[in-house]
């Protein structure tokens, strides 16, 4: 019988790596060819086939890593992007949570419908509002500063208050209760009752806000128009408009772009599993 389990476990880590290797392949090559002289970039160049060979670049020229990042202010666009990063995830869960404590705990008249039309918005495409928002933002006099990046998140993320509402329903309801005849108000039954019994589901929502902000390209280009203001998404296709040539340059600058959302995603895959996993569907 354990021998068994053992072989099933095996199988399945064996099926699940080659089914991984596709998805693998493309940073793979990222990988590579930001080792690679230029001439080596291109195998078939010289008529030579493509080999799993070929991906071991000989020598690996490590001097295009400080190449590309001093072509660019990198440490400027990194600040800027941490910066951006740091705020919206604050506004984002903490608007988040308290609207999604209200329509989880609280119960008032329009709650379903108010929480139907929500939930609705989350059907609506960016490209929609993409226009009016960008009006509305430019009759503010906010063009050209991280205003319009970082005030939305402030008013709450649809997905992020459904998420945590739903979380908020499988929590006990006795709790709040005996804090309620101890002379608890609501805020301080969220505040110390409710968020700290909620930190994976917090962490999940903090973590896909800082994943949507560092990967925002769409955003800066619409409304940051100072190069001391551009983040590292947009700073990457700046640096590829300029040299767009340089190839090898290139894959380590976006070998360094992605490396810290890898990292990331590794020390906090347990969490995030956790969060989305104990986030139930109690109505």
């Amino acid at each position: 019988m354990v021998t068994t389990n053992k072989g099933s476990k095996l199988f399945t880590h064996i099926a699940l790596i080659c089914l991984s290797i596709p998805a693998a392949l493309p940073l793979i090559w990222m990988l590579s060819t930001s080792l690679k002289a230029e001439n080596q970039i291109y195998t078939g160049a010289n008529g030579a086939s493509f080999s799993l060979t070929s991906l071991i670049p000989s020598p690996m020229v490590w001097a295009n890593y400080p190449k590309a990042l001093s072509t660019v202010p990198f440490d400027q666009y990194l600040k800027n992007t941490l910066f951006l990063c740091a705020v919206s995830v604050f506004g984002a869960v903490l608007s988040s949570s308290i609207v999604a404590y209200g329509f989880a705990r609280i119960n008032f008249k329009l709650n379903r419908p108010l929480f139907g039309i929500l939930i609705a918005t989350m059907a609506l495409p960016g490209q929609v509002t993409m226009i009016p928002q960008f009006e509305v933002f430019r009759s503010l006099g906010w063009y050209g500063t991280y205003l319009p990046l970082l005030v939305p998140a402030f008013a709450g993320a649809p997905f992020f208050i459904f998420l945590l509402s739903q979380f908020f329903k499988t929590l006990p309801e006795e709790v709040a209760e005996s804090a309620r005849l101890d002379g608890a108000n609501e805020f301080r039954i969220f505040a110390q009752i409710v968020l700290p019994l909620a930190k994976p589901a917090l962490a999940t929502c903090a973590l896909f806000q800082f994943l949507g902000t560092w990967n925002d390209f769409l955003g800066p280009l619409i409304y940051i128009n100072d190069t001391s203001k551009y983040t590292l998404a947009y700073g990457l296709q700046q640096f590829m408009s300029a040299y767009g040539g340089q190839w090898a340059q290139l894959m380590a600058a976006s070998i360094v772009f992605t490396l810290p959302i890898i990292v990331l995603f590794f020390f906090a895959q347990k969490t995030f599993i956790q969060g989305i996993a104990t986030t139930g569907g109690k109505n």
